[in-house]
Protein backbone atom coordinates (compact mmCIF):
# COMPACT_ATOMS: atom_id res chain seq x y z
CA UNK A 1 0.00 0.00 0.00
CA UNK A 2 1.42 3.34 -1.04
CA UNK A 3 0.62 6.40 1.00
CA UNK A 4 0.72 9.73 -0.79
CA UNK A 5 1.38 12.95 1.06
CA UNK A 6 -0.69 15.85 -0.23
CA UNK A 7 1.13 18.58 -2.13
CA UNK A 8 0.46 21.81 -0.31
CA UNK A 9 1.19 25.39 -1.23
CA UNK A 10 2.60 27.88 1.28
CA UNK A 11 -0.70 29.02 2.78
CA UNK A 12 -1.96 25.43 3.06
CA UNK A 13 1.26 24.41 4.84
CA UNK A 14 0.90 27.35 7.22
CA UNK A 15 -2.73 26.44 7.96
CA UNK A 16 -1.84 22.77 8.49
CA UNK A 17 0.93 23.81 10.89
CA UNK A 18 -1.54 25.94 12.89
CA UNK A 19 -4.07 23.10 12.90
CA UNK A 20 -1.47 20.65 14.23
CA UNK A 21 -0.50 23.20 16.91
CA UNK A 22 -4.20 23.44 17.87
CA UNK A 23 -4.47 19.66 18.17
CA UNK A 24 -1.40 19.46 20.39
CA UNK A 25 -2.68 22.33 22.54
CA UNK A 26 -6.12 20.74 23.03
CA UNK A 27 -4.43 17.51 24.14
CA UNK A 28 -2.06 19.34 26.51
CA UNK A 29 -4.86 21.45 27.97
CA UNK A 30 -6.93 18.37 28.79
CA UNK A 31 -4.00 16.65 30.50
CA UNK A 32 -3.15 19.87 32.32
CA UNK A 33 -6.75 20.25 33.54
CA UNK A 34 -6.58 16.73 34.97
CA UNK A 35 -3.27 17.62 36.69
CA UNK A 36 -4.77 20.82 38.15
CA UNK A 37 -7.70 18.82 39.55
CA UNK A 38 -5.33 16.15 40.92
CA UNK A 39 -3.22 18.81 42.66
CA UNK A 40 -6.31 20.42 44.23
CA UNK A 41 -7.53 17.07 45.53
CA UNK A 42 -4.07 16.21 46.91
CA UNK A 43 -3.91 19.63 48.61
CA UNK A 44 -7.26 18.91 50.25
CA UNK A 45 -6.29 15.33 51.17
CA UNK A 46 -9.00 13.89 48.92
CA UNK A 47 -7.09 10.90 47.57
CA UNK A 48 -9.88 8.34 47.16
CA UNK A 49 -10.79 9.25 43.58
CA UNK A 50 -8.79 10.40 40.59
CA UNK A 51 -9.18 13.55 38.52
CA UNK A 52 -11.05 11.77 35.69
CA UNK A 53 -13.60 10.47 38.20
CA UNK A 54 -13.93 13.89 39.83
CA UNK A 55 -14.52 15.54 36.46
CA UNK A 56 -17.11 12.88 35.67
CA UNK A 57 -18.97 13.76 38.89
CA UNK A 58 -18.78 17.45 38.00
CA UNK A 59 -20.17 16.86 34.50
CA UNK A 60 -23.04 14.68 35.73
CA UNK A 61 -24.04 17.33 38.23
CA UNK A 62 -27.70 17.16 39.23
CA UNK A 63 -28.64 14.88 36.34
CA UNK A 64 -29.59 11.22 36.45
CA UNK A 65 -27.91 9.47 33.52
CA UNK A 66 -26.80 6.16 32.04
CA UNK A 67 -23.29 5.33 30.89
CA UNK A 68 -24.62 5.28 27.35
CA UNK A 69 -25.91 8.83 27.67
CA UNK A 70 -22.51 10.05 28.85
CA UNK A 71 -20.85 8.27 25.94
CA UNK A 72 -23.37 9.55 23.39
CA UNK A 73 -22.87 13.13 24.61
CA UNK A 74 -19.25 12.67 23.61
CA UNK A 75 -17.75 13.17 27.07
CA UNK A 76 -16.25 9.72 27.61
CA UNK A 77 -15.22 6.47 25.95
CA UNK A 78 -17.48 3.48 26.68
CA UNK A 79 -15.22 1.17 28.70
CA UNK A 80 -13.65 4.13 30.48
CA UNK A 81 -16.98 5.54 31.66
CA UNK A 82 -18.32 2.12 32.71
CA UNK A 83 -15.23 1.41 34.83
CA UNK A 84 -15.27 4.85 36.46
CA UNK A 85 -19.01 4.77 37.18
CA UNK A 86 -18.61 1.36 38.82
CA UNK A 87 -15.75 2.64 41.01
CA UNK A 88 -17.71 5.76 41.98
CA UNK A 89 -20.71 3.64 43.00
CA UNK A 90 -18.44 1.30 45.03
CA UNK A 91 -16.86 4.29 46.79
CA UNK A 92 -20.24 5.87 47.61
CA UNK A 93 -20.05 8.89 45.30
CA UNK A 94 -22.96 7.75 43.15
CA UNK A 95 -26.27 5.91 43.52
CA UNK A 96 -27.20 3.42 40.85
CA UNK A 97 -30.55 1.89 40.03
CA UNK A 98 -31.56 -0.60 37.35
CA UNK A 99 -34.25 0.53 34.98
CA UNK A 100 -37.61 -1.12 35.57
CA UNK A 101 -38.19 -1.29 31.82
CA UNK A 102 -34.75 -2.41 30.59
CA UNK A 103 -32.93 -4.36 33.31
CA UNK A 104 -29.63 -3.97 31.41
CA UNK A 105 -29.77 -0.21 31.77
CA UNK A 106 -28.51 1.39 34.98
CA UNK A 107 -29.20 5.01 35.88
CA UNK A 108 -26.76 6.86 38.14
CA UNK A 109 -26.88 10.07 40.14
CA UNK A 110 -24.62 11.73 42.69
CA UNK A 111 -24.82 10.96 46.38
CA UNK A 112 -24.16 13.66 48.96
CA UNK A 113 -20.50 12.58 48.90
CA UNK A 114 -20.49 13.03 45.11
CA UNK A 115 -22.12 16.45 45.40
CA UNK A 116 -19.34 17.49 47.79
CA UNK A 117 -16.72 16.58 45.16
CA UNK A 118 -18.70 18.52 42.57
CA UNK A 119 -18.77 21.53 44.90
CA UNK A 120 -14.98 21.38 45.32
CA UNK A 121 -14.55 21.49 41.54
CA UNK A 122 -17.16 24.22 41.12
CA UNK A 123 -15.25 26.34 43.64
CA UNK A 124 -11.91 25.58 41.94
CA UNK A 125 -13.28 26.55 38.51
CA UNK A 126 -14.84 29.73 39.95
CA UNK A 127 -11.44 30.69 41.42
CA UNK A 128 -9.81 30.05 38.04
CA UNK A 129 -12.38 32.16 36.18
CA UNK A 130 -11.96 34.98 38.70
CA UNK A 131 -8.16 34.80 38.41
CA UNK A 132 -8.23 34.86 34.60
CA UNK A 133 -10.57 37.84 34.65
CA UNK A 134 -8.66 39.70 37.39
CA UNK A 135 -5.36 39.28 35.53
CA UNK A 136 -7.06 40.32 32.27
CA UNK A 137 -5.74 37.21 30.50
CA UNK A 138 -8.94 36.75 28.49
CA UNK A 139 -12.10 38.86 28.63
CA UNK A 140 -15.66 37.60 28.21
CA UNK A 141 -15.72 38.23 24.46
CA UNK A 142 -12.41 36.37 24.10
CA UNK A 143 -13.88 33.42 25.98
CA UNK A 144 -16.89 33.50 23.66
CA UNK A 145 -14.62 33.51 20.60
CA UNK A 146 -12.63 30.53 21.92
CA UNK A 147 -15.83 28.63 22.68
CA UNK A 148 -17.29 29.33 19.25
CA UNK A 149 -14.09 28.21 17.51
CA UNK A 150 -13.89 25.02 19.58
CA UNK A 151 -17.55 24.25 18.89
CA UNK A 152 -16.92 24.63 15.16
CA UNK A 153 -13.99 22.19 15.47
CA UNK A 154 -16.20 19.78 17.42
CA UNK A 155 -18.89 19.98 14.76
CA UNK A 156 -16.33 19.37 11.99
CA UNK A 157 -14.86 16.31 13.75
CA UNK A 158 -18.34 14.95 14.46
CA UNK A 159 -19.19 15.27 10.78
CA UNK A 160 -16.01 13.40 9.89
CA UNK A 161 -17.04 10.47 12.06
CA UNK A 162 -20.68 10.39 10.97
CA UNK A 163 -20.57 11.25 7.28
CA UNK A 164 -17.18 10.64 5.73
CA UNK A 165 -16.50 7.02 6.56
Amino acid sequence: MTIYAPVLDGSQKAFLSCYLDNLALVERLHRLLLDVIKDEFERLGMLEINSVQALLLFNIGDNEVTAGELKSRGYYQGSNVSYNLKKLVELGYMHHQRSEIDRRSVRVRLTEKGRQVRAVLAELFARHAEGIERRALIDASGMDEINMALKRMERFWTEQIRYIY
